[in-house]
């Protein structure tokens, strides 16, 4: 499902833990991290693409987490030419995102990765708060300062890592 500007809907999670420590997932053969995400449903609310999301690449359920909040509307970014793929129809140049924040409310223990038959992620880590803004792929970084900086209050305990200079600047 692509929107009218070429936009593929999306939800992007971001997983605590008591102590504001995010997990961080390397894609599968790669030498790439990120937060899980991932398409929503034509049939799908934004939440229950969320749950959906989380339980396939994660192997987590409802129970297992808390819904510590939202980003208030979509976040976009665009793809680098590269990966828009032309012969497609309709064409997709980037992702529009709303973000969760969760808490994880179970042990560890219940992140299981390999659930489905295709696999996203092949091993995980928990990391400083600010610590995705750095390592993310390029052209997802942005995205990812406006989804931390939004939700950043609503996680009270989250460590004390400064956050990058471009964020006290408050550039956008």
């Amino acid at each position: 499902m692509i929107d009218l500007d070429g936009y593929r809907p999306n939800v992007g999670i971001i997983l605590s833990n008591e102590v504001g420590r995010l997990l961080w997932a390397r894609r599968i053969g790669q030498d790439a991290w990120q937060f899980p995400q991932g398409g929503i449903r034509r049939d799908e609310t934004p939440e229950q693409a969320m749950y959906r999301e989380l339980n396939e690449e994660l192997g987590l359920f409802p129970e297992h987490v808390r819904v510590m909040g939202s980003t208030r509307g979509w976040l976009r970014y665009r793809l680098p030419d590269r990966l828009v793929r032309r012969h497609d129809r309709p064409v997709c140049i980037g992702q529009k995102q709303v973000w969760y924040l969760l808490r994880l409310d179970a042990e560890e223990n219940h992140v299981c990765l390999d659930l489905t038959d295709q696999p996203e992620f092949d091993h995980w880590r928990w990391v400083n708060y600010w610590y995705p803004v750095r390592h993310v792929v390029a052209f997802k970084r942005r995205v990812y300062q406006r989804a931390l900086r939004e939700l950043s209050p609503l996680l009270e305990d989250k460590d004390a890592e400064t956050p990058p200079a471009q964020l006290r600047r408050g550039v956008r």
